[in-house]
């Protein structure tokens, strides 16, 4: 079965929350929203990179310091860059996530069909991954002005946070079932039958006096 995405059931949701606080700020202001969304990702980066290097210099011993330091330099280095330049980045993020969206969107279609037998899922549960797919690839062409876009970019991402809580749930429901399938039936034991253990006796007749 098809689970890429939704083999823990924390990912699912995370993204879904995610896309719908990014999606409800750009349909909010659209103006700022996507400096905004480049400062964020500034800031998850300049943690994780601190992250890392607290990391690595706790496990110097076992010789992980220049790795975790190189991922640190890496992801400080891109944070500061998105931070001195939010507006020039900004210009990418439009294409940037409505690629996300069609590949989401191709994800959630896979898994959902792979889950179709052992949920029973009618047409109706591939709507919305349909709609996010499509208006994903639709993003990607950019046809209207920047205002525009990043109104049906933050509409879009509304609508792919909902699908996505929806097809977690049902992904959790076939995962758990399928689950039970796959898992080997415990033997009964077989109880012996008393019966068969009991053996003709020879008897004599003892006469009464």
């Amino acid at each position: 079965m098809f689970t890429f995405g939704y083999k823990s059931k924390i990912n699912g949701p995370l993204r879904a929350l995610i896309a719908l606080a990014v999606g409800i700020m750009m349909v909010v202001n659209p103006g700022e929203a996507l400096t905004t969304v480049v400062k964020v990702i500034a800031a998850f980066l300049l943690a994780s990179g601190l992250v890392s290097l607290i990391v690595g210099l706790r496990n110097k011993k076992d010789g992980s310091l220049p790795l975790m330091s190189f991922n640190a330099l890496v992801d400080v280095l891109l944070g500061l860059f998105l931070f001195v330049f939010p507006g020039f980045v900004a210009k990418f993020m439009i294409y940037l996530i409505g690629f996300a969206l069609l590949a989401f969107g191709v994800v959630q279609i896979l898994a959902l069909a792979s889950a179709r037998k052992m949920t029973g899922l009618g047409f109706g549960a591939f709507v919305l991954p349909i709609i996010v797919t499509l208006v994903g690839g639709f993003i990607l062409f950019n046809p209207f002005a920047e205002s525009v876009m990043v109104m049906i970019t933050g509409a879009a991402l509304v609508v792919y946070g909902a699908s996505e809580l929806l097809s977690s749930w049902r992904m959790k429901k076939a995962i758990d079932e399928y689950e039970i399938r796959q898992a080997p039936e415990k033997e009964t034991p077989v109880q012996e039958n008393p019966v068969v253990e009991v053996k003709d006796v020879d008897y004599e007749k003892v006469d009464e006096q």
